[in-house]
């Protein structure tokens, strides 16, 4: 009796002891605040980099006059260096501090983009790159680590939706200001337009961030070989993603050797982390169940929102002929939505179970997909329209609860090397997920173009009278007709592979979204007010 008496009074308490722990909670320092929205900003220009410049590598070879073989290196080397310096930005930022970290970040970021706009060679581009992926990446997960360690829980409704809106949103629009910059200015200023704004962040966050000091006693025990290891493994791992699907994967002396060298500093990365006594990435935050539940939304996130972004901008360039400007004008769709949903989708996070959202969020995705199932050569703009509206409102219902799960209970001492960490996973989720789209269509493409070569044939009446039709179109060219309306039969067959394959690649994720959210029920809901946040 006295037992029950107690828990009714406990469970009565409950919500006084959380009403009186959000009206002690500090008021929201608006230096703070103004700090941190500099520091967002760093990070949509290190994210749309690389959309804006792959979306205008065509336009980069022919000012470098690189092979096609030289130019892939513009984005591959940006990165493989991106991905080793993510997670090896939670050590730095305790050794240097968040202001530190950021400003040196931003202001090298800064100063590479001006050498990249300044190349002659594809060397040197090569080399800035490579540079500006390493020093710049460290922006992105110290974000991240900000957020949920310099404010409280009761402000996360509003400080989620804008990093979930940064981190989806540059890349979705990417294509679209790259294809601006280059069809009324230059290739020069995919790179100059980050020289104004590099500065301003550099400047203002240097002034403003004044979240934590630097702690360079941990330099003397800073894990050299584990930077050797974790540098081969990542880096070595990114180039078999990007390179593998155009080589044939271990067919190709390069990525094969790669790929050696990649499972050899694998294992030797592990045992160093378990080993060493201050590991260069701590992965002990993997044993908080909700951190590792984010973890994996997150990587099937990346897979849709890189996975995605890459996908459409092929077919309307491969099969309907787009140019960059046009791809871009088609892809906006999908960022005006998340504009749209991100303020909606942070009052809900407040007030919805995350769970839900995000399985919301997955079969939003599948829904868009399964839609492009029905894929023809035809399709343009008002075709995609739906498909784009799913894509855009599911990037945010998914992304904020994603950061709310896996961020939002540890305790801010782990925050800076989970940051990096849970942004690592999305960005090796895209990795491989254009891995696998790009092999999925190579061999899909392959296999459909076998099927149709074996249905057009001199026996099939119905291919003849095609052929005949197109040949009487070319009769004005005389005695070349033949050969030109052979070539455009052949030509429509290939297209017609191709948007086969594109099909398959499309059911390919609607299968793995909607996976994703058959599994949603099976993670732990977070318990309100729980883990890091201000002053805990």
């Amino acid at each position: 009796m006295a037992a029950s008496a107690a828990t009714s009074a406990g469970d009565a308490a409950a919500p006084t002891r959380g009403a009186t722990a959000r009206a002690t909670e500090p008021p929201l320092d608006r230096r703070r605040m103004v700090a941190f929205v500099c520091m967002v900003f760093g990070m949509f220009m290190a994210i749309l980099d690389i959309q804006i410049v792959s979306a205008s590598l065509n336009e980069i070879q022919a000012g470098l006059s690189a092979s096609g073989d030289e130019i892939p290196w513009v984005q591959t080397s940006y990165l493989i260096a991106e991905v080793i310096s993510i997670p090896l930005s939670g050590t730095l930022s305790r050794v240097l501090s968040t202001r530190w970290m950021f400003a040196i970040s931003a202001g090298g970021f800064t100063l590479m983009s001006l050498m990249c706009a300044t190349s002659s060679s594809i060397g040197e581009m090569i080399v800035w790159r490579a540079l500006q992926g390493f020093i710049g990446g460290g922006m992105i997960p110290t974000v991240f680590a900000a957020a949920f360690t310099i404010f409280p829980p009761s402000k996360r409704t509003i400080v989620s939706p804008m990093i979930g809106l940064v981190a989806t949103l540059a890349p979705t629009i990417g294509p679209t200001v790259g294809g601006y910059l280059t069809d009324l200015m230059s290739w020069h200023w995919l790179f100059l337009i980050n020289v104004v704004p590099g500065i301003f962040v550099t400047v203002s966050t240097w002034i403003l961030v004044d979240f934590d000091e630097p702690n360079y006693g941990l330099i003397k025990s800073f894990d050299w070989a584990g930077l050797a290891f974790m540098a081969g493994f990542l880096g070595c791992l990114e180039y078999v993603l990007e390179e593998g699907p155009n080589h044939d994967w271990l067919q190709d002396e390069a990525v094969f050797a790669c790929a050696v060298i990649c499972g050899t500093s694998a294992l030797l990365f592990f045992w160093r982390v378990f080993t060493a006594k201050q590991p260069i990435v701590d992965l002990r935050a993997f044993s908080d169940r909700n951190f590792a539940s984010g973890c994996v939304a997150s990587f099937v996130l990346g897979i849709g929102l890189y996975g995605l972004t890459y996908i459409y901008p092929v077919y309307l360039a491969r099969v309907r002929g787009y140019s960059a400007l046009m791809i871009g004008e088609t892809m906006f769709v999908s960022g005006l939505c998340m504009f749209a949903t991100a303020p909606i989708a942070g009052r809900l996070s407040g007030k919805v179970d995350p769970r839900i959202m995000m399985g919301i969020g997955f079969v939003g995705f599948a829904c868009g997909t399964w839609i492009v199932t029905g894929l023809t050569k035809d399709w343009d703009f008002y075709e995609l329209l739906l498909p784009q509206i799913l894509r855009g409102c599911s990037l945010m219902l998914c992304m904020i609860p994603i950061n709310n799960i896996a961020l939002g209970t540890l305790p801010p001492a782990r925050m800076k090397n989970a940051s990096g960490l849970f942004n690592l996973t999305r960005n090796l989720g895209g990795a491989v997920g254009l891995a696998l789209i790009n092999t999925i269509l190579n061999d899909r493409w392959d296999l459909h173009l076998a099927r149709l070569h074996e249905r057009f044939t001199w026996a099939n009446t119905t291919a003849l009278e095609r052929l005949d039709t197109m040949q009487r179109g070319f009769e004005a060219y005389g005695s070349a007709a033949s050969g030109m309306a052979l070539k455009a039969m052949t030509n429509t067959v290939r297209i017609q592979g191709l948007v086969m394959a594109f099909e398959d690649v499309f059911l390919a994720l609607t299968v793995l979204f909607l996976a994703m959210a058959c599994a949603v029920p099976m993670i732990r809901r977070p318990q309100a007010g729980a883990g890091g946040g201000a002053g805990h």
